[in-house]
């Protein structure tokens, strides 16, 4: 199963190949996708990203987790979400969301299970 590429991305709007829904923050794994919504886990800017908001994707057989930051890079990612993803053989790789949409696209492309969280606002 491949992961769906990030067909296009602006300010506080993303859109997944093969998908309807138009989304401001996204999760994406081989075969799926969906809104990575905040308030689930109570996610803020600071301390930002938490194992949480990330543990779904990593439970999905992938190699390589993408993090998009936003587009100032404003959310921020905790050195305890970086070990828990890299617990579970996982490569992170944290960059902000325009960077991190094509190096996730890239990485698509050449055929590696990826998985992504992008915020794409600030």
């Amino acid at each position: 199963m491949t992961s769906p590429a990030i067909a296009s991305l602006r300010w506080g709007k993303m859109k997944v190949e093969g998908s309807d829904t138009r989304y401001k923050d996204c999760k994406v794994w081989p075969g799926g996708n969906r809104t990575w919504d905040w308030r689930e886990t109570g996610t803020r800017h600071t301390p930002g990203i938490q194992p949480a908001d990330v543990n779904e994707i990593v439970n999905k057989g992938i190699q390589t987790l993408v993090i998009g930051r936003g587009m100032d890079e404003a959310l921020q990612v905790p050195e305890a979400t970086l070990s828990f993803i890299r617990s579970k053989g996982i490569d992170p790789v944290v960059l902000q969301t325009e960077k991190a949409v094509q190096q996730y696209n890239k990485l698509v492309k050449e055929g590696v299970a990826v998985g992504g969280i992008f915020h794409s606002t600030c």
